[in-house]
């Protein structure tokens, strides 16, 4: 159950109400699809198979809905639908709580790309907050066949991920009968493992039984409903790409991603791209394959949000902090390389300032972690050097490494990932395949 938080001037304060204290959900009032569902070459070959399922497509019934009709008229027929990856999003009336909204976003946004259909394959979203976190919720999760078994939780400080379960119902002293709960089923750590999660000696992840699950919550600029909408995705590429371009607009924008993007009203757009990803087959072995996957656009230009944020007084240090950080120092090409040869020497270490427009003239020293603290810390975790400092540069620009305020921010990545090490060479690992 969700309860209630007061956000006051940018911070949280909860007040004590009946249903406790606990993080603000959004609601959501219908589902965008990232995919459809096709017959399989069994049930392809049942001409009443095809009619059915090309009856229930025509006129917008769900998968489930198709599939269930499916097994009902053809009960020899076991699972005959399976999940198909396309260039284009799904939406039906039939997933929103008001169908007239699936209409207006499709004659809004929906386009033809030569086959005479009109579909959806890339539309505007703003987000309604400056947490990646609440915007892209994802966990680790294992399904049964109306129920949510097990999930991964974060403890409070986000440093342990834990194994959770609903707890036994309690019976009364009679054993007879079950207690009411007030505020819904109980959770409790998972038995196994001393409850935490741990995807590589967990039974049900290695059987394909708990997986990777997340999605996107937004609104779309022009359609108007007070709920948010929800595209739900399984790949961890697609959520990992939305991180690093949540955390990249965050940086310039002083912390900001929610609402649009600049003064134009630029929105993000979600939409897919083909891509290769690498995958590891039944014998060990690494194998790229092509996929649809979702990607969050930013049309933005740089130089506008940096314009906007000069407004804003002393931002304009981040920004231009930010700046660097993304398209690398001017000075690392000019003789400024030196500085990575001996960091830790002061005579070597930058101080930013403020840009020399600033009537006052005084200078801001912001120091941050020297790039051997950044370096030493990424070994701690078992990365190589070299390794981390090519993502690195891939990831914040050459830049990052003479700018304070850029090596803080790889030192607060590592920082996050303080007890899942593991987890931080896996994201490095993919972003530079992603790279080759």
């Amino acid at each position: 159950m969700s309860n209630a938080v007061v956000k006051v001037n940018g911070s949280q304060a909860t007040l004590p109400t009946v249903l406790g204290q606990g993080p603000a959900r959004i609601p959501t009032g219908g589902k965008i699809r990232a995919g459809i569902k096709v017959l399989t070459a069994k049930a392809a070959a049942h001409p009443d198979a095809r009619a059915i399922y090309e009856r229930g497509v025509a006129e917008g019934d769900s998968f489930v809905q198709i599939e269930q009709a499916l097994t009902t008229a053809l009960p020899q027929l076991k699972s005959p639908l399976v999940p198909k990856n396309v260039s284009w999003f799904t939406v039906r009336g039939q997933d929103f709580s008001n169908p007239e909204i699936a209409r207006q976003i499709l004659e809004a946004h929906s386009e033809d790309r030569g086959d005479g259909i009109k579909r959806l394959y890339r539309f505007p979203v703003v987000f309604p907050s400056d947490f990646w976190q609440v915007v892209m919720p994802h966990e680790l999760a294992a399904w049964g066949a109306a129920e949510k078994h097990y999930w991964s939780e974060y403890s409070l400080d986000g440093r342990v991920r834990y194994c959770k379960q609903h707890a036994t119902v309690p019976f009364d002293d009679t054993g007879k009968r079950v207690i009411r709960l007030f505020g819904g089923r109980k959770t409790m750590l998972r038995a196994q493992s001393g409850g935490l999660c741990d995807p590589e000696s967990c039974r049900e992840y290695q059987r394909r039984q708990c997986n990777l699950t997340g999605r996107f919550l937004f609104f779309i600029p022009g359609i108007r409903s007070i709920s948010a909408f929800e595209l739900h995705t399984n790949s961890f590429y697609a959520m990992n790409m939305a991180i690093q371009k949540f955390e990249t607009l965050s940086f310039l924008r002083g912390g900001r991603i929610s609402g649009f993007l600049d003064s134009q009203r630029t929105p993000f757009y979600l939409t897919k791209k083909r891509m290769e990803v690498a995958r590891i087959d039944e014998q060990g072995r690494a194998v790229r394959v092509p996929q649809w996957i979702i990607d969050l656009e930013a049309p933005v230009d740089v130089t506008a949000l940096i314009r906007h944020n000069e407004d804003e007084g002393p931002v304009i240090v981040q920004a231009r902090q930010a700046v660097q950080v993304l398209e690398g120092a001017r000075g690392l090409d000019n003789g400024a390389a030196a500085a990575t040869a001996n960091p830790m020497s002061p005579a070597t270490e930058p101080v930013d300032s403020q840009p020399d427009d600033q009537a006052d003239g005084k200078e801001i020293a912001v120091k941050g972690p020297t790039f051997e603290q950044v370096s030493d810390r990424a070994r701690s975790y078992g990365i190589d050097k070299t390794q981390y400092e090519a993502y690195a540069d891939q990831r914040w620009g050459r830049g990052w490494r003479l700018n304070a305020f850029g090596r803080q921010h790889a030192y607060d990545e590592l920082e996050r990932y303080r007890n899942d090490p593991k987890g931080y060479l896996d994201k490095i690992d993919c972003a530079m395949q992603g790279r080759r």
